[in-house]
């Protein structure tokens, strides 16, 4: 099954798994070598420092492999906007009972970070602005109850 991901989400990945492999790899290679070289490697901290670190990047850089093998990447720039929410654009919407404005980007599950104004697919929003256009009413369950947003602009960034 293909999971959507955003380009710019994409490239932050691939530039992860670059960065893995080419700067922190051969670090932690180095630091493995120079600990055997200080002797016994049962009592060695930095051995075993070093191989527990080893295990952590490879881990990352077998997720990192896996979720771009399972992206659908979209690129919302290549999209001729509709006005129309879709996965990858960005929203500006407004609380229709308390004039509240907020601006979010649709992304995928892995991207997702509110602090920066980027939400989930999956999420109650998300779902609810889905279809939608400029001028229509999402209707949010949240914990707080029923929260009504309008949509005030769509676009593809």
């Amino acid at each position: 099954m293909k999971y959507p991901m955003t380009k710019q989400g994409a490239e932050a990945l691939e530039a992860e798994l670059k960065h893995l492999k080419s700067v922190l790899r051969p670090q932690i290679t180095q630091a493995i070598a120079e600990a055997r070289e200080l002797g016994d490697l049962k009592e060695n901290a930095e051995y075993h420092a070093a191989r527990e670190q080893q295990g952590m990047v490879e881990a990352r850089v077998r997720d990192i492999e896996g979720r771009l093998g399972n992206a659908q990447i979209i690129d919302v720039t290549s999209i001729p906007p509709t006005g129309k929410v879709i996965f990858g654009t960005t929203v500006e919407i407004v609380n229709v009972d308390t004039d509240e404005s907020v601006t979010y980007q649709i992304v995928g599950d892995d991207e997702a970070d509110i602090k920066i104004g980027k939400i989930s697919v999956s999420s109650p929003i998300a779902r609810a602005l889905i279809g939608k256009e400029v001028g229509d009413v999402a209707v949010v369950k949240t914990p707080a109850g029923v929260v009504e947003y309008e949509i005030v602009e769509v676009s593809h960034k």
